[in-house]
């Protein structure tokens, strides 16, 4: 009877701990999807203002849950996000800002969110202007995008956007590997808009470095010859 009583009270103490939880998680699905309508439904000049909404309830949740980063991760992706709508040194403090965010996201909890807070930083080094304008730096890109996909290698993040960076460095072979990974993995349920339309970026960029490996297999033979 002991034991029993033992084992429900301890119950009863983990519960405020789970329910925190599952608030938690809730709220970061509700943010990604309210950034995926913003990304893909709302018009540019009205992104502005959308991006800093959403941002404001970012910071009130970062308020009730402290030192979480799954929601740093998301406040870094929305102040990324609206750089592109902004004036070019708005854009450059709000680029440092969010690498700052990534930065500490993966001081508290490198695994968070399967590793997105490697795939959005390392996006951001090859997206980016390189010094002494930015921090760009496709070494330090290929390494984040790297450690995401050691972190969880079947999320469509990680590798469509290991598979962007190597597209933008000329290895439209070796990119191809990962945009395909990233079409054959399932959307997932709490997110299907977004996936899908991350899927549907990775077929084109099938459809794109397939096209230019063609052109590039075509001007080499006319160059030099079958080999």
């Amino acid at each position: 009877m002991k034991q029993i009583i033992a084992i429900i009270l301890l119950a009863l103490n983990l519960m405020p701990a789970i329910v925190k939880a599952d608030a938690l998680q809730h709220a970061v699905q509700q943010i990604e999807s309210k950034w995926a309508h913003i990304h893909y439904n709302v018009a540019n000049k009205q992104q502005v203002v959308a991006y800093t909404q959403l941002l404001t309830e970012v910071e009130a949740l970062n308020i009730r849950h402290p030192d979480q980063a799954e929601l740093i991760i998301q406040q870094a992706i929305i102040i990324a996000s609206n750089a592109e709508n902004i004036g070019a040194f708005s854009a450059l403090s709000a680029i440092n800002q969010a690498r700052e965010l990534l930065l500490r996201a993966i001081e508290l909890n490198p695994d968070a969110s399967e590793g997105a807070a490697y795939v959005t930083l390392g996006s951001l080094y090859y997206m980016v202007p390189s010094w002494p304008i930015a921090y760009g730096d496709n070494d330090k890109a290929r390494k984040m995008l790297q450690k995401a996909l050691t972190i969880n290698p079947n999320t469509i993040d990680a590798n469509y956007f290991y598979g962007d960076f190597l597209a933008s460095q000329g290895q439209q072979a070796e990119a191809l590997t990962y945009f395909k990974r990233a079409v054959l993995i399932p959307v997932r349920s709490t997110q299907v808009f977004a996936d899908s339309q991350l899927h549907a970026q990775a077929k084109q960029a099938i459809i794109d470095n397939s096209q230019a490996l063609a052109v590039n297999k075509q001007e080499f033979t006319i160059a030099y010859g079958k080999q």
